[in-house]
């Protein structure tokens, strides 16, 4: 299998998964130096930091109908459109009612590829062995890359709220050139672990704020019903799960929040006004209804501090197959 690839400046270290796991057995080196050799790009791009150089030179000659500034401009300028990898390293691989439809890898790949092909995609947060693979395949070559930090509270285990950082330091994120973190904040007020939890990212929030490094905290409230744990998306616990974690650490200045809409769409905006930090939307569980989630994340794109879109599954996985359409419909929301 040979994914698709976004159009690259370099030839990949590994054209396809076969070489791949050939080149991890023989030569794991190659991982940090197809990281040294990626071309980065801002988190952000904007209608005034996109138009290059080429601008000087169409000032000098005839306007065609697209300019080379037309076409530096990027298609959402000051918005984020991330595709969302993260959740095998935590035991989560169901989809809909596949429960191991994300453990097949070369899938996975092939379907990250894909997305990371699509225009107006701007890159993809993902545990290291993920991104590994896509640094790899050469599929990072002008993205954003987010590196996902804690990974520790393994779905459906007794400490799942102990939610360790197991995955990317700020250190690893700043070894790899990557560019930014995201960490995961759930708290269960009946749970001691949810306090170690909160600790840690508070920590981890300076020590990304150190390195510059903008850091992605997706808070929830939740509880556990019958044994298992329910995140509440009910409008006061949204807010308070957003005011808890716009608080956290010595600094806000690389903080960004990335939240779920609430069961009613339509408190949204009032919730979004708990905070003036910069926030993204995530896709979380959609079921077969990828038009209604649409339509939710439509509007609330429209609110003021809403950025962006951080969707996984319901994009890599649609309902109907068509992963390609999925994601373009996504992107044209922004």
């Amino acid at each position: 299998m040979t994914p698709a690839r976004p159009t690259a400046s370099a030839t990949p270290a590994a054209p396809s998964v076969r070489d791949l796991v050939r080149l991890r057995a023989e030569r794991p080196e190659a991982i940090a130096e197809a990281a040294a050799r990626r071309k980065r790009r801002p988190l952000l791009r904007t209608a005034d930091t996109a138009v290059t150089a080429d601008t000087a030179l169409t000032a000098v000659t005839a306007v065609t109908a697209e300019t080379a500034s037309d076409r530096a401009r990027p298609p959402h300028p000051g918005r984020l459109m991330i595709i969302a990898a993260d959740h095998p390293a935590r035991g989560a691989l169901a989809v809909g009612d596949r429960a191991l439809a994300m453990a097949n890898r070369s899938e996975l790949l092939q379907r990250l590829c894909l997305t990371l092909s699509r225009p107006g995609v701007d890159g993809v947060l993902a545990s290291a062995d993920v991104l590994d693979d896509l640094l790899l395949l050469g599929a990072l070559e002008d993205k954003v890359v987010m590196g996902s930090m804690n990974r520790g509270g393994l779905a459906g285990a007794a400490f799942e709220l102990d939610d360790r950082f197991t995955g990317h330091r700020p250190e690893d994120l700043v070894r790899h050139g990557f560019d930014a973190g995201k960490l995961l904040l759930r708290i269960d007020h009946d749970d001691p672990g949810s306090l170690d939890t909160l600790h840690a990212a508070a920590r981890t929030i300076d020590a990304m704020a150190a390195h510059r490094l903008p850091v992605f905290v997706e808070p929830f409230l939740c509880r556990r019903v019958d044994g298992r744990l329910r995140n509440d998306l009910g409008a006061a616990a949204v807010t308070t799960s957003i005011a808890i974690a716009s608080g956290l650490a010595g600094t806000s200045a690389y903080t960004w929040l990335k939240v779920p809409v609430t069961e009613d769409p339509d408190d949204m905006a009032q919730v979004m006004e708990t905070s003036t930090l910069p926030a993204v939307l995530l896709g979380g569980e959609v079921g077969d209804d990828l038009d209604g989630a649409y339509g939710k994340w439509r509007e609330a794109l429209r609110l003021p501090t809403v950025r962006g879109l951080v969707v996984g599954r319901s994009l890599l996985y649609p309902v109907d197959g068509d992963v390609a359409g999925a994601v373009d419909t996504a992107v044209s929301l922004l």
